[in-house]
């Protein structure tokens, strides 16, 4: 490239935004996650949900850009996390 930089595969993170709240600003972050926002609890779930779902990537020897939706739907709803559908107006 012409400035001397090497292109690099898209990289998967997961995010997550706490929308509860009570005053303080929370970030943290890990090798493939960002979560910010929350209450203590919320956020503290939210982050054993990050490590937990990491867990079972590395036990299956992949990242998360490595898998599909439908293999990541099933670490997901291993660690407790369930898919809702956006309600219809």
């Amino acid at each position: 490239m012409a400035n001397g930089k090497t292109k690099r595969a898209p990289k998967a993170v997961l995010l997550g935004v706490g929308l509860d709240s009570d005053g303080h600003k929370r970030v943290t972050t890990g090798d493939n996650f960002l979560l910010a926002g929350g209450s203590k609890d919320t956020h503290e779930q939210m982050t054993e949900k990050a490590i937990k779902i990491n867990e079972k990537l590395n036990a299956r020897g992949k990242r998360l850009d490595e898998v599909s939706r439908e293999e990541f739907d099933d670490i997901a709803h291993a660690v407790g996390l369930h898919r809702h559908s956006p309600q219809s107006n």
